[in-house]
């Protein structure tokens, strides 16, 4: 009746198409042309709908050689959708024979696989209606009923799998999938390459297409796929197990299970059948198989979906358990790595699990009770909290007494770990964590009294996680690390709430602090230096043997005795200066934590690199020698919880100097953290008066602090610079240190006191101190910090008053008429090399410490605006003090100026600083440059990266353009060339470029604010940096655009130029000689994508820390124990601690005070006016007769030469 109605309604519908698309003659175009109608016409016919006997000719026609193996790929896009179409309409029944059938599918996949790409290659749309068409007509089902369809099978499956690897649209993903599922379901046989095709794909990436294909596939297949992946599996055991002598057999076996893991994941349904065939493998005698079998399982088990797995198969779950009784300790072994999963996934099943770790905790081989106790290492906190026992976790405690090491450490690194990330629930007072973890510190700190096996691990667990060092100890670049000190004090005293007094004791022990000194440790740094690398002048024989004991003292309380004296030998063969002032700094007991962390981090790290075998022995030398569990840092916290009386008993035992000045430190820290703290007991403030007065600088210091913080404070202040003023000019040597230290607090803290004798006092400390020439030693040019003569600390100390009295009067309207003489006195003792005039002949050690000094004040100056206007002036004087001859004052400035540029207290442009580093001959200065630069620009915001290093880049050319040793020549330019290099290889990105591109242009519309000279040296610098960029840009294939926004040039060093004609004669003069020209040509040719390529060749010639030379002239000569280490970095005396280092207490407090935000560039750019020919002249002269400060690229022989032929030029001129 259907049939009647729909004829009735509708006639069939006939093709109208009735073109021949065979023949001779007929061109491509044409053909292809017809294709294309033809393929509209059939698309848009019904398949109920049509006259079939219509398509007889072209159907014919469309499977012609000609068609099928034509040249054009158009051609046979089209016809292939044709023929797809002629399927379609002719469904159910094909009208082609086998043999037609078999090159018609053929000719589709051939298709596909050759054509099919992104949607936005050629015939995209065609192949998709051919894919779509086989999809869903099914039309490709026929392949199963065709000779040898096994064959033609393997092809497809093969061919479509590579073809979804192209990573093509999803629902391409679909069609394919379809077609693969209905291929499967209709097969009678499903041949064994399609499987071993489809089994591939699980062994890939599981974010790859194939990988997802190959899983629809196989979950819309399973109830069919079951029997032919079992049958798989067994075929590859049984293939393989006979010959078990062979080690590939077993590599197959084991791809094989890790295959079924692979399904367990994605397809579990597939593996009905296959996990009882698993379940025998674990009855199997040979040892390799069941050792897979148990690996496989174990980590079925433990994943997510592990729980539905035991549920499904409880049988093989016992059976893999029963494995724990193994007789190979391999087999247990995997059983008991596959723990970690089963804890986290099998809640259901803890006890089973639990059972099985606490009878393995006790097995007889060592490396599954290590097992064991590494498992627990790795769980989450929650995890141990809710499904671990405490008496489980008191077993693995046991094991930290095992008789075997590698169980002892697993043993205490596991409850060492799961301590410190219960911790911060433990500082919360969470009751379940002070429960199930407060009483580890206790077991391990009992371990490491037990016996000298076990004492080793526990206090390498102790040091890393019960009392660690502040975070950032342990990296690998920790320079600038900010350490909170209250946090790591009270982590100690929350730690020892919960020990008893054994644990106690154990770790005032560990402390350091009730040994004798000076300790062990620092006669072995002591018979080191003296040893001077086996090169000993005198006594010979006794600083041998003083060597040898102390060594044997130590190596007793190392696990291996005999390998611990090796490797401090090998130390002490070393005889690095570098090495052994680092040490020292770490054994100082002054030393504070974050002097602690930064020095023994760098002390480990320079081991590590020049003699990584003795890293280990001098990692626990270190441990043991320092106070690193409390030290002078933790005085302030500590003092809190006591009353300040116990200080104040403290401090008046006047024969125990230590305690007092101890007791003073404390005392000062309480002090001027808690006005309610301070003290006001008038006989303890007469006693602290006498210590203001007396000759111990220290303790002089520090009751200066207390005096300043009591109420009484005007008067008593007033009085102490009443008595000093009066004293001073009479003052023995060590007592001139003491006052010079007090004044130096009082100018800071106590203004009004000091300025009531300022004329006095500053009068003094000028004329008769500063002023004063010091005698010539040609020998040396540094001097040890426990070297430095009480007059030359004096003088360092005045200098320090004079900075501290401007910092004072910051805020005030006179700091400028203040300020202005130490500025002038600061910039000449840099302009002079440390002396006050050009032809001084001072002490080349008095020289080096002055500037050092000089440079160190302008910088904490500079964080005050109106200071950093008026240094600004001398900039590039100050700048260049990184360049200094002396290694110690380059690497000293760049210690204190990393964390003023750390907080951003400077302005931007004193970011430049780090860029002069590239010439350093010494490879820790340049690396440490390396390493601010690289850390602070990933860690600030873009905007931010913007105004501190990317802004500043044109006051880097005229700093350059300053440059004492810029010239116009050729090899010059090279060297200036190596600056914008070493800043752009730090810097430059593909997302900055252009303005940096911008910036270097912009420096040739502008002239130099000072004179035409520097002028012209500017433009040349800005054409070698617009070739340099051009270069990079193009060899790391940068887009190198216009600078699309607007960029405001520094008005304080550039002026605008004068007129139009004058800009446009600028532009089209060239610069550059043309030697330069052609080298920046040559060089751009060749240059590399590589960016690192050219640093790497740089420092490549840079000596390596293991062997590099002594840091400066006077220690080459090195033959005896008595030669003074020339690689000081800081100077760690009595009046150096708080007031250079921005995070001590009075540089805190004169942040507060003083210290405004700093802005960004372009609003910290000040003006300044433009100086006559005449100014411009002297200053060029003055510049002539100064020696360079370059520090050549040939190491210190250029540093020496520079020097000497600077001074020759000064004596001519």
């Amino acid at each position: 009746m259907v049939a009647q109605t729909r004829a009735g309604n509708s006639a069939p519908k006939r093709l109208a198409f009735n073109e021949k698309i065979v023949g001779k003659g007929l061109a491509t175009d044409a053909l292809l042309k017809k294709l294309k109608a033809l393929h509209t016409e059939l698309a848009e016919l019904d398949q109920e709908l049509v006259d079939v006997n219509s398509l007889s000719t072209v159907r014919t026609q469309l499977v012609n050689t000609s068609i099928l193996l034509h040249k054009d790929r158009g051609v046979k896009a089209y016809a292939a959708c044709c023929l797809a179409d002629i399927l379609r309409l002719y469904a159910p029944d094909a009208p082609y024979t086998h043999t037609e059938l078999r090159d018609i599918f053929q000719f589709f996949f051939r298709q596909l696989a050759t054509g099919l790409r992104g949607a936005e290659a050629s015939y995209y749309n065609e192949y998709f209606h051919l894919l779509e068409s086989l999809s869903t007509v099914k039309s490709v089902v026929l392949v199963c009923d065709l000779p040898h369809a096994e064959e033609l099978m393997v092809d497809i499956f093969r061919d479509f799998f590579g073809l979804v690897r192209r990573d093509l649209a999803k629902k391409i993903e679909i069609f394919i999938a379809d077609i693969l599922v209905a291929l499967i379901d209709e097969c009678q046989a499903l041949p064994s390459e399609v499987l071993e095709t489809i089994m591939a794909q699980f062994m890939a990436n599981d974010t790859q297409p194939a990988y997802r294909l190959a899983v629809q596939v196989c979950n819309a297949t399973a109830d069919k796929l079951q029997r032919h992946v079992c049958q798989y599996f067994t075929d590859i055991i049984v293939a393989h197990s006979h010959e078990s002598d062979s080690e590939s057999n077993f590599e197959e076996i084991r791809k094989a299970h890790e295959l079924v893991k692979q399904l367990s994941r994605s397809c579990p349904s597939l593996l009905h059948s296959v996990i009882p065939q698993l379940e025998e493998e674990l009855r199997v005698e040979e040892v390799q198989v069941r050792l897979i079998a148990t690996q496989a399982l174990g980590e079925m088990f433990s994943e997510k979906g592990g729980a539905e797995l035991v549920k499904k198969y409880p049988t093989t779950w016992n059976v893999w358990l029963m494995r724990k009784n193994d007789k190979t300790a391999a087999v247990r072994l995997k059983l008991v790595e596959s723990a970690k999963g089963l804890l986290v996934n099998l809640h259901d099943h803890r006890e089973a699990v639990d059972e099985l770790m606490r009878l393995k905790l006790l097995d007889p081989d060592e490396k599954v009770r290590a097992a064991v106790c590494k498992v627990y290492s790795q769980l989450d906190y929650e995890t141990v909290l809710h499904y671990v026992s405490e008496d489980q976790l008191r077993s693995i405690a046991g094991r930290g007494m095992d008789k075997k090491n590698s169980v002892r450490v697993e043993a205490l690194n596991s409850l060492g770990k799961l301590y410190s990330t219960a911790y911060p629930e433990i500082e919360n007072n969470d009751p379940a964590a002070i429960r199930h973890f407060s009483w580890i510190p206790n077991e391990v700190l009992h371990i490491s009294n037990s016996t000298q096996e076990a004492r080793l691990a526990a206090e390498q667990v102790i040091a890393d996680f019960v009392f660690p060092l502040p975070s950032g100890s342990s990296a690998s670049t920790s320079k600038n690390v900010d350490v909170n000190e209250v946090a790591w004090t009270d982590r100690l005293l929350n730690t020892m709430g919960y020990l008893d007094d054994r644990a106690v004791n154990a770790v005032l022990l560990l402390s350091g602090i009730k040994g004798s000194r000076p300790s062990p440790y620092e006669l072995y740094l002591q018979s080191c230096v003296q040893h001077n690398g086996g090169v000993i002048d005198e006594d010979e024989d006794v600083v041998k043997q003083r060597l040898n004991n102390v060594i044997r003292h130590i190596s007793r309380q190392f696990g291996d005795p005999q390998k611990a004296a090796e490797d401090l030998h090998a130390f002490a063969r070393t005889n690095e200066n570098r090495s052994y002032k680092l040490l020292k700094t770490c054994l100082d007991t002054q030393t504070d934590l974050k002097g602690l962390v930064k020095a023994s981090n760098e002390f480990l790290r320079r081991i590590e690199s020049s003699s990584e075998s003795i890293l280990g022995t001098m990692t626990v030398f270190l441990r043991r020698a320092t106070l690193r569990i409390v030290n002078q840092s933790s005085i302030p916290t500590l003092i809190k919880r006591p009353h300040t009386s116990e200080l104040t008993k403290a401090i008046a035992d006047e024969k125990n100097e230590r305690l007092v000045e101890v007791g003073m430190q404390a005392l000062a820290a309480v002090s001027q953290s808690d006005e309610a703290l301070a003290v006001n007991d008038k006989r303890t403030l007469e006693r602290v008066m006498r210590y203001v007065l007396g000759s111990n600088a220290r303790v002089a210091k520090f009751a200066a602090r207390i005096l300043v913080a009591s109420k009484e404070h005007d008067d008593l202040c007033a009085e102490a610079v009443e008595s000093i003023a009066r004293k001073l000019s009479t003052a023995e040597p060590d007592l001139l240190v003491a006052h010079t230290a007090v004044l130096a607090q009082f100018a800071r803290l106590a203004p009004d006191a000091f300025e009531r004798k300022s004329d006095v006092l500053m009068a003094f400390l000028v004329k008769k101190l500063l002023m004063v020439p010091s005698p010539a030693d040609p020998y040396a040019d540094w001097v040890e910090d426990d070297d430095v003569q009480p007059r030359l600390r004096a003088r360092i100390l005045a200098l320090k008053v004079c900075r501290n009295r401007c910092l004072a009067h910051a805020s005030t309207d006179t700091a400028l008429e203040v300020a202005t003489p130490v500025l002038k006195m600061l910039s000449t003792l840099l302009d002079h090399a440390g002396s006050y005039s050009a032809d001084a002949t001072d002490d080349p050690k008095v020289k080096s410490r002055m500037r050092l000094q000089a440079a160190i004040s302008l910088l904490h100056l500079s964080v005050v605006d109106k200071f950093a206007t008026a240094i600004n002036t001398n900039f590039i004087s100050l700048a260049i003090t990184v360049q200094d001859p002396c290694y110690n004052v380059r690497m000293e400035f760049l210690m204190k100026l990393f964390p003023l540029l750390t907080a951003r207290k400077l302005p931007p442009r004193y970011n430049l600083i780090p860029f002069l580093t590239v010439h350093d001959p010494e490879a820790d200065v340049k690396s440490r440059a390396i390493s601010y630069v690289t850390h602070a620009s990933r860690n600030i915001s873009a905007t931010a990266k913007v105004d501190l290093f990317e802004i500043i880049f044109i006051r880097l050319l005229h700093l350059l353009a300053h440059h004492p040793d810029f010239s116009n020549a050729h090899e010059n330019l090279q060297e200036m060339a190596k600056y914008i290099d070493f800043y752009l290889d730090l810097i430059a990105s593909a997302d900055n470029v252009s303005l940096l591109y911008h910036l270097a242009m912009k420096a040739k519309t502008v002239r130099d604010g000072q004179s035409h000279t520097h002028s012209e040296n500017l433009y040349a610098m800005s054409e070698l940096t617009q070739e340099l960029i051009k270069a990079r840009a193009q060899a790391r294939s940068w887009s190198l655009q216009s600078y699309p926004g607007k960029v405001k040039l520094p008005s304080d060093i550039l002026r605008a130029l004068p007129n139009p004609e004058a800009a446009t004669k600028i532009l089209k003069t060239v610069y550059l000689p043309e030697e330069t020209s052609a080298w920046l040509l040559e060089s751009s040719k060749t240059q590399k994508p590589a960016g690192t390529s050219k640093e790497k060749r740089r420092e490549s010639r840079e000596p390596k820390d293991s062997k590099s030379p002594p840091k400066r002239k006077a220690s080459r000569h090195r033959t005896n124990g008595t030669t003074k280490r020339a690689k000081t970095a800081r100077w760690n005396s009595d009046q150096s601690e708080s007031e250079e280092e921005p995070s001590s207490d009075d540089s805190e407090q004169d942040d507060r005070e003083d210290t405004p935000t700093k802005p960004s560039s372009e609003r910290e750019d000040g003006s300044s006016g433009q100086e006559s020919d005449k100014e411009t002249n002297e200053k060029k002269g003055e510049q002539n007769r100064k020696p360079s400060r370059k520090a050549g690229t040939r190491a210190k022989r250029k540093i020496s030469k520079q020097v000497k032929k600077k001074g020759n030029h000064a004596r001519k001129s």
